[in-house]
């Protein structure tokens, strides 16, 4: 993502786990703008699919697996809410260093509504874990 023209994130259970919540991780979900998931597939040599589910669907989806976790990259994901389909646009940008990388994630705060929003019985009980974090200021320094 060095090349990223747009803001991106890692998203739930490998955002929580960057934020010191001791859960398991078995893939790493990457939202992006479409043109920079359109350019990091081209860059992997993936194809795109929209991957719908009952709960979520994507614009743009594939799975890149050269790493020891897969990573999920998504462009246009939307989440079934109790209304209707609403994209998942996270506001916030928390820079988490790990090794000499830094990945953007959504504070603590907004990956509890995001989990809560996912409603699914791993994401409620991942919220549960992010609580005891509290909804106290994060002092890790936020990136536009």
């Amino acid at each position: 993502m060095r090349d990223a023209r747009d803001s991106w994130w890692i998203i739930a259970s490998a955002a929580a786990a960057l934020h010191g919540a001791d859960i398991p991780v078995a893939d790493v979900d990457l939202l992006a703008s479409r043109r920079d998931a359109e350019a990091l597939l081209t860059r992997l040599g993936l194809t795109g699919t929209s991957q719908p589910s009952d709960r979520f669907r994507s614009d743009l989806f594939a799975r890149w697996t050269g790493l020891p976790l897969p990573i999920d990259i998504m462009a246009g994901f939307h989440v079934l809410g109790p209304d209707d389909w609403r994209e998942l646009r996270p506001v916030t940008r928390i820079a988490i260093p790990l090794g000499d990388v830094t990945f953007p994630v959504p504070s603590i705060p907004e990956l509890i509504y995001q989990c809560r929003l996912f409603a699914r019985p791993k994401d409620v009980a991942r919220a549960a874990i992010l609580q005891r974090f509290g909804h106290e200021a994060d002092m890790r320094p936020r990136i536009a």
